[in-house]
């Protein structure tokens, strides 16, 4: 019996899991979440999100739950998928390169504006793209990782 074959990170885009769902929340999690619905997105609404940051703008993936929040009337974005989603459409970016990039992954942070060591090249690749395009990295220390510097004046605001 021999095994699937893994999909292609591009290929995982077209399956919407049935989602984005709406999910109410218990009390212990609206106390963690801070409120009653959670958006559990699908992931191309990741992936369409990341696609108009422009080159002088950065976003977070918190950005992006606030406005996948807002897009579906509840009151968080789930940040668990929103990151997978962002690393796999970060991947799936990559996969295609041979063609124009249309996903930049590299403009996404994490939390406190860190950088991202899952996306494709870790660290390295993603604060070269961004001192490529003007942004300061600040080194890491201890166990912090790398940050943008000043990345706040920088964020890129989604409409509702």
């Amino acid at each position: 019996m021999s095994a699937r074959p893994r999909k292609t990170w591009r290929g995982k885009f077209p399956d919407d899991k049935d989602l984005p769902e709406i999910v109410k929340l218990p009390p212990t999690a609206q106390k963690r979440w801070g409120g009653k619905t959670l958006v559990v997105p699908a992931p191309r609404e990741v992936d369409t999100l990341m696609r108009p940051v422009p080159r002088d703008r950065l976003t977070t993936i918190n950005e992006f739950r606030a406005a996948l929040a807002r897009r579906h009337g509840a009151d968080v974005g789930c940040p668990i998928t929103t990151g997978i989603f962002a690393w796999t459409a970060a991947h799936a970016d990559e996969e295609s390169l041979g063609r124009k990039l249309v996903t930049p992954w590299w403009r996404t942070l994490k939390l406190k504006g860190a950088v991202n060591p899952k996306y494709p090249g870790g660290v390295e690749a993603q604060a070269a793209h961004l001192k490529s395009e003007g942004h300061e990295i600040e080194p890491g220390k201890g166990q912090k990782r790398p940050r943008v510097k000043d990345f706040e004046k920088r964020l890129f605001r989604f409409s509702a």
